[in-house]
């Protein structure tokens, strides 16, 4: 066998070794080729035919939401790395989540619907064990078994509600409100994002909540920004507040937060795994998505919005700009006050004048190259976003716009 003294003095009479493309490399970077190379990552997409696309349509559930911050993924692929104890785990960013929100108790949970399930189920059972698992039996248990909500609030989600067995009593005055409460109800509950399509406001819900001692539950689901939401309805005195996690917050899609009473909190966690006797033992949540959720609520906290907001607005100048000329075509910048507080841009024309709709032009940009989502805006026209566009993309989505509108004008 060749002593090391030996093999370096050999190898150092062979100064360079040809290259593959005729040129000549050294002997280590030679070795380094001939090493085990680094697959590269696999296109699961394409592997899949499953389409990608540019969202220019927002934090949609059906398009997988928001992307998230490589903080988020970064504490992810470390949290996969240990063990630990759920509860204890919980417990303890429970902790921080609560300190940043202004509220008494928080607890991740697998989105904000599932918190609506597990903030009332609390509710009904408290600490008690034998109410947790007949849930969502109610009948001859003495737990209560109604919900009150206005006409105006009755949306898909309140299904989350009626799940632990509940019905839903909906009321359209402070008149029927009071008429509505009685021995059998066990929450009195509000949906932020359609405020003002009911009669009753926040401050009086919660007054009259309070009057009567009925909790009080508040669905912020994709209502932030602004930041400020994550606290405010805390500060305001509803018993317990939900809100997405994979949305704005670019969190995990399968996280939310439920934040609220001490009390509540803790009964609702007697839902929760890691136990199995309980209603909610399908919403897990893992101990990566529990850190993520953490991380990505301190992100977004801290970023810097006016910064944030001067980037989404120049990117819908652009877009607007670029498509606006087009003979026919009219547009307009808003912002919804209530949820999703950032800049929309309509864009819209007569339909009486071209044969275009609007779910043409969606389709269009669909199944162009790159593949394109815009929000829908009726016959005349559709929505484009841009706070979940990846840089550079703006100026893609507004030269497909435009080609294709202008196919009509």
């Amino acid at each position: 066998m060749l002593s090391r003294r030996k093999l370096i003095k050999r190898l150092s009479t062979v100064p360079l070794l040809s290259g593959l493309a005729g040129g000549a490399i050294p002997f280590q970077s030679a070795l380094a080729a001939t090493g085990p190379k680094v697959p590269a990552p696999r296109d699961l997409f394409k592997e899949l035919g499953v389409r990608t696309f540019i969202n220019a349509a927002g934090t949609l559930t059906y398009m997988t939401g928001s992307l998230m911050q490589d903080e988020v993924l970064e504490t992810i692929n470390y949290a996969s790395k240990e063990f630990c104890m759920l509860d204890e785990l919980q417990d303890k960013v429970g902790e921080k989540i609560a300190k940043l929100v202004h509220s008494e108790a928080a607890v991740v949970t697998s989105g904000a619907f599932s918190g609506m399930t597990l903030g009332l189920a609390g509710i009904l059972t408290g600490m008690d064990l034998k109410k947790v698992e007949q849930l969502p039996h109610l009948e001859y248990t003495g737990m209560k078994s109604e919900v009150i909500c206005q006409k105006g609030h009755d949306i898909v989600y309140n299904h989350a509600l009626t799940n632990t067995g509940c019905k839903m009593i909906m009321v359209e005055t402070v008149e029927e409100l009071e008429k509505a409460i009685n021995e059998r109800t066990a929450l009195m509950h509000f949906l932020h994002i359609q405020s003002d399509q009911g009669k009753i406001m926040h401050e009086e819900w919660v007054a009259i909540g309070k009057k009567h001692g009925i909790p009080t539950s508040i669905d912020i689901a994709a209502d932030v920004p602004p930041v400020e939401n994550l606290w405010k309805f805390n500060d305001m005195g509803f018993s317990f507040v939900v809100v997405s996690g994979g949305k704005a917050m670019r969190g995990p899609q399968s996280a939310g937060l439920l934040m609220g009473k001490k009390e509540i909190i803790a009964a609702a966690r007697q839902h929760m795994p890691p136990r199995g006797f309980n209603i909610g033992r399908g919403m897990k949540v893992n101990k990566e998505e529990i850190l993520g959720m953490y991380v990505a609520l301190e992100k977004f906290i801290n970023q810097d919005y006016d910064k944030l907001w001067r980037g989404w607005e120049t990117s819908i100048a652009l877009i607007e700009n670029t498509v606006k000329s087009i003979p026919g075509i009219s547009t307009k910048v808003t912002v919804n006050p209530l949820g999703n507080h950032t800049p929309t841009l309509k864009i819209s024309w007569d339909v009486s004048k071209t044969k275009l709709e609007g779910k043409d032009l969606m389709e269009a940009m669909r199944k162009g190259n790159p593949s394109i989502e815009v929000g829908g805006g009726g016959k005349d026209a559709v929505n484009v976003t841009a706070w979940m566009l990846k840089p550079g993309q703006d100026k893609i989505v507004a030269a497909r716009l435009k080609e294709e509108l202008s196919k009509v004008s």
